[in-house]
């Protein structure tokens, strides 16, 4: 059986699981839900979801531990969230949160607005930082990668936008 599949998962308080043909998970943030495969049994006792695959088949040990990373990441959403931390680097180079749309200035001749889908938001601590969160990992880790994508690191001078702990190596220039 796959390694990630074997290990349970422990709920924290004030999160609850309801399994079906929809397995949904509730917890002081929201609610997220995800289907299940028909080859992953899934059970709760006491706090403690484990999972086991319903056959021998590779496909059933693979989505075991699917299942269970997905899982997983849907309890610690709705429990603590989840966030992304963007920087941007270079002259003039601005983002500002309004609403539900992220407003940025990224050297382009018109600004840039990012709308913001259903259940993350943006938040701007200084000009040159952006914040990105929701419950939904892979929402927000999908904003945060459409963010970068309007400008991002150039190996030169290392402008555009990057995660916090993105490292970029700059390149020497040409010499003559």
């Amino acid at each position: 059986m796959s390694r990630v599949g074997k290990n349970p998962i422990q709920l924290p308080k004030g999160v609850e699981i309801s399994l079906g043909e929809m397995i949904t998970v509730k917890g002081p943030l929201g609610s997220l839900t995800q289907k299940a495969p028909a080859n992953v049994k899934v059970s709760v006792d006491a706090g403690v979801v484990s999972f086991e695959a319903a056959d021998e088949s590779i496909q059933a040990n693979a989505m075991s531990g699917t299942l269970r990373a997905l899982l997983n990441n849907m309890v610690n959403g709705v429990s603590k969230g989840f966030e992304k931390k963007l920087n941007l680097v270079g002259v003039g180079y601005r983002a500002q949160a309004q609403g539900d749309s992220l407003n940025l200035s990224l050297g382009f001749s018109h600004p840039v607005v990012h709308n913001m889908p259903v259940g993350v938001k943006a938040e701007t601590p200084t000009q040159t930082e952006i914040v990105i969160k929701g419950i939904d990992r892979q929402k927000v880790g999908q904003v945060a990668a459409d963010v970068r994508a309007y400008r991002p690191p150039e190996p030169y001078k290392g402008k555009g936008v990057r995660y916090s702990d993105e490292v970029v190596v700059l390149k020497e220039t040409k010499k003559k």
